[in-house]
């Protein structure tokens, strides 16, 4: 009997050691819970100035800036790139303008007006959100100088109010040359949009591009930025009044540059004159009827050369960020929102609605032709909406039943900048110029040709068709990028996937400049 009790208390003391240890845990689990919610619902820090530059980015954006170089037209000032000279000289003089200037948009010689002012948008809001961050590693001033070679070419574009240049050159006739551009002799014809033949989306766009211009030569170049944004006004009330589809009165431009619609160009364009001038009609001309109609509230879309309305809801979503003065209680900027964060949550892998069209590797993968420009343009927006969180204070956005931090947006923009610069199945860089391995046969004239060499118009097509890699690095081109199935066929033939664009650039290069360094987000742009 006695044995038998003392093993029976032995029993019950380790019971009640087991026991107070499933408490103890318990009670431990339950604090760690409640304070890793309290976590979650407290902002993180605000970024103060410009901190620790990161190398890789920095190198990156230093290439990435060199492609607006290699695009230009015109008179060269300053020239940087030893295979190009002075080119396209004579652009205008048909109509008695001066149409030089401006940037070539491919690997191509044409200056599409659509693309080349969405180009210039996007490069002054990246200067505009992050020009501290450039600053830091001195593009600055030469982002300043790209996009002010793009608005010098736009503002002689618009010689009359309703008179609007949108197109230099012939793509029928330049696609059928292979020649560097210092050789052409083509004739250069001109397209315009009119009060006849209206074309609201490229109205538009250029004045998205002269309005947000304005604001980046405010205080540098006061007298140009007010004629920055008078031009800007006329083009809005040119595009407003007339409203028609530039690719429905000029069915040529369609087959490079197709618009599927003008509204989203007409928000866009309001947004930003309401934040070059603080007029309260462009902000409500955005957040009322016209929003309602155009801006696919609560149906997340891309953003693209095409399609702003995803850029525009993060842009207005700033305001309510911030607290603007004067917009409280004005709903449609809450639809913007919303919709800002539904197209955030579309892009973070690990929400409830991601988008499922990925590569195995994690890059947003929309379409065969020039596949980087997506995520390139999702991650930039992922980086801006990033730093307004972390700079208005904002702990999470909710997507379903989960909720993400800015630092999870911020990784998301990490993995698709990284994946063009080498972390990919390929391990290639999609940024010319970048890293140990990147396309060597890029589809871009000047590239494949020798700088002393003599061509004309056809006899050029030997370079294109060349065994041997371009004898020009088209330094900084964002190529096309990969199929789905995460190949690239590196050939000069490959337009689809070889080619760089200036637009492209835009995107890489307002991506690159938000992970160059971290600081806060501006308040106001004024």
């Amino acid at each position: 009997m006695g044995k038998e009790s003392k093993s029976g208390g032995c029993l019950g003391w380790l019971l009640a050691i087991v026991i107070l240890a499933l408490v103890v845990g318990a009670i431990v689990y339950a604090v760690k819970q409640k304070i890793d919610h309290a976590n979650d619902n407290k902002p993180s820090p605000v970024p103060g100035p410009p901190g620790a530059i990161d190398k890789k980015y920095a190198d990156a954006l230093k290439i990435a800036m060199q492609f607006f170089d290699i695009q230009k037209s015109g008179k060269l000032v300053n020239n940087k790139i030893s295979w190009r000279g002075d080119s396209g000289l004579k652009d205008g003089s048909e109509a008695n303008l001066d149409l030089s200037k401006g940037m070539y948009d491919a690997g191509d010689h044409m200056k599409f007006g659509f693309p080349m002012a969405f180009t210039a948008t996007v490069l002054s809001w990246a200067i505009l959100e992050y020009g501290d961050q450039m600053a830091a590693v001195n593009q600055l001033e030469p982002a300043q100088q790209s996009l002010k070679w793009i608005t010098d070419f736009l503002i002689n574009a618009h010689p009359k109010d309703n008179v609007l240049y949108i197109q230099v050159g012939d793509p029928d006739l330049d696609h059928k040359c292979w020649e560097r551009p210092e050789n052409m002799k083509e004739k250069r014809p001109l397209t315009q949009v009119n009060i006849t033949v209206p074309g609201t989306e490229v109205a538009a766009e250029t004045a998205a591009a002269m309005a947000s211009a304005s604001l980046v030569f405010k205080t540098s170049d006061s007298t140009y930025s007010s004629t920055l944004l008078k031009h800007a006004k006329q083009l809005f009330n040119f595009a407003d009044k007339y409203p028609a589809s530039y690719s429905e009165n000029i069915p040529e431009v369609a087959t490079y540059y197709n618009s599927t619609g003008y509204g989203d160009e007409l928000l866009w364009a309001a947004s930003w004159l309401y934040h070059a001038t603080g007029d309260r009609s462009y902000l409500d001309y955005a957040t009322g009827e016209n929003g309602k109609q155009f801006a696919s509230w609560g149906s997340p879309t891309w953003f693209s050369w095409d399609n702003k309305n995803a850029g525009t809801q993060v842009l207005l979503s700033r305001l309510s960020l911030f607290g603007a003065k004067g917009v409280s209680g004005n709903s449609g900027l809450g639809n913007y929102r919303s919709s800002a964060e539904g197209v955030m949550c579309g892009l973070l892998p690990k929400s409830p609605s991601a988008t499922s069209s990925r590569t195995d590797g994690g890059l947003v993968w929309i379409s065969d032709w020039n596949a980087l420009q997506h995520p390139v343009a999702s991650a930039f927006l992922a980086a801006l909406y990033s730093d307004y969180m972390l700079t208005s204070q904002t702990a999470k956005i909710t997507c379903g039943d989960h909720s993400f931090k800015p630092s999870d947006l911020r990784k998301f923009a990490k993995s698709q900048a990284d994946y063009v610069l080498g972390k990919n199945p390929l391990k290639m860089s999609f940024l010319v110029g970048y890293g140990d391995k990147y396309p060597q046969y890029v589809h871009h004239r000047g590239a494949s040709i020798p700088a002393d060499a003599t061509t004309g118009c056809t006899d050029g097509f030997k370079w294109l068709d060349s065994t041997q890699p371009n004898p020009n690095v088209a330094v900084g081109g964002l190529v096309g990028g990969p199929f789905l199935n995460e190949t690239y066929i590196d050939s000069r033939n490959n337009s689809m996937q070889a080619e760089p664009t200036t637009y492209n650039s835009a995107l890489i290069v307002g991506l690159l400049s938000s992970l160059v360094t971290t600081s806060s987000a501006v308040k106001s742009f004024t």
